[in-house]
C-alpha cells in the first residue's frame, strides 16, 4: 500500500497539483507563505519576455473583463425579469421600451457573452501554440478547459430566458442532441441497457419535464444566475492562484 502511494506522490501529475512535500523544514515553511495565494499573490519572478503584449495579447485578462461585465449586468437584468412562461418575454419587451438604459443593459449583457466565448477560445489557442499547456502547468491546462465547458454552459442557459421562438426552439434542438446521448439519452443507443425512459434521461435532467416549459425556464435560470457563476468564480481563483504559483505567464517557446 505504501509501496503504491509512493508512486502516486511521486507522479507528474501529482506534483503538478501539490508543489511541495508536506515534512517539517525549514524549506517547506518557506514554501508554505510561498505558496498561498493570499501571502504570497505575485510569483517571485517573470520572465520579461512573457510580459510582451504580443505574446497573450491579454486575451486571458480580456475574458475576465467580459465575465465581470456580464456579472454586473445580469445582477441589475435581474432587476427586471421574472422567470414564468407568463412575465418573461413581456418583461424582456418592458426592459427594451419602458426601461431607462434597459437596452443598453441587455445588449452590452449579450454582446459581452459572446465576446466571452470567442476570447475564452482564443485564449486557449494562444496557449496552445505557445506550448504553456505543457509541465508543469497541465493541471491549469484542465481548470482552463472546465472553464470553456462553464462558459458555454452559461452561454446555453442564458439563451433560453428571454422565451421568443427563437431560444425555445434553440433549447429544444440543443436538448434533444442530449437526449441522443448513448446510454444516458432516451433517444440514444444502448439506452435500453440502463432502463432509460424519456422521463429519467439527461433530457429530462435538464428540462425537469419532457418537453420545454416552465420548469426548463426555471431550472435554466437557476443556473444561469447561482450555480454555472459560483462554479466559474471558484474555477477563475483556481486559474489564477496556479498561473501566479507557476511562475506567472509562460514565455515564449
Amino acid at each position: 500500500m505504501s509501496r503504491n502511494l509512493k508512486k502516486v506522490t511521486e507522479s507528474q501529475l501529482w506534483r503538478s497539483i501539490f508543489r511541495h512535500k508536506f515534512s517539517d523544514t525549514p524549506r517547506n515553511r518557506v514554501l508554505t507563505v510561498v505558496s498561498n495565494f493570499f501571502l504570497h499573490l505575485h510569483p517571485p519572478k517573470v520572465h520579461t519576455r512573457g510580459l510582451k503584449i504580443r505574446h497573450t495579447f491579454c486575451l486571458g485578462g480580456l475574458t475576465f473583463y467580459m465575465f465581470i461585465v456580464e456579472t454586473i449586468t445580469g445582477v441589475l437584468l435581474m432587476f427586471y425579469y421574472r422567470p414564468t412562461i407568463e412575465y418573461a418575454y413581456l418583461d424582456m419587451r418592458l426592459l427594451e421600451h419602458v426601461v431607462k438604459f434597459g437596452p443598453i443593459m441587455r445588449n452590452l449583457h449579450r454582446w459581452a457573452a459572446h465576446a466571452m466565448v470567442i476570447l475564452v477560445m482564443m485564449h486557449m489557442l494562444r496557449v496552445f501554440l505557445t506550448g504553456s499547456y505543457k509541465p508543469p502547468r497541465e493541471f491549469n491546462w484542465v481548470i482552463g478547459v472546465t472553464l470553456l465547458v462553464l462558459t458555454l454552459l452559461l452561454s446555453f442557459t442564458g439563451y433560453l430566458l428571454p422565451w421568443d421562438q427563437l431560444s425555445f426552439w434553440a433549447i429544444t434542438v440543443g436538448t434533444r442532441m442530449g437526449g441522443a446521448t448513448p446510454f444516458i439519452g432516451a433517444e440514444g443507443p444502448f439506452h435500453t441497457a440502463l432502463g432509460i425512459r424519456p422521463d429519467n434521461d439527461v433530457r429530462y435532467l435538464l428540462l425537469g419535464d419532457t418537453v420545454v416549459g416552465e420548469n426548463a425556464l426555471l431550472r435554466f435560470y437557476v443556473l444561469h444566475c447561482i450555480l454555472l457563476p459560483l462554479a466559474a468564480t471558484v474555477f477563475l481563483l483556481v486559474h489564477f492562484w496556479r498561473v501566479r504559483k507557476d511562475g506567472g505567464i509562460s514565455h515564449p517557446l
